[in-house]
């Protein structure tokens, strides 16, 4: 599985894997892989809403001080 996958990639086949283990279709011997899965993909998701709210914040604090410039 490529780790370098985009944001809705990595939330849906994490949506897919809460789906599986909620409705009892991993067996035990799976489990353990799915859970490691799902924390890779979690961190993916994390570092890509980190990442976006710095840069929301960034172009939020240049869009001020170019207000208050004007």
């Amino acid at each position: 599985m490529n780790d370098k996958i985009n944001y809705t990639e990595a939330f849906e086949e994490l949506q897919n894997i809460v789906v599986q283990i909620e409705e009892g279709e991993i067996s035990v011997d799976e489990l353990s892989e799915k859970v490691k899965r799902a924390s890779v993909l979690i961190k993916i998701c994390k570092t890509k809403l980190t990442s976006t709210e710095e840069d929301v914040n960034k172009i939020l604090k240049e869009l001020d001080a170019f207000s208050k410039e004007n």
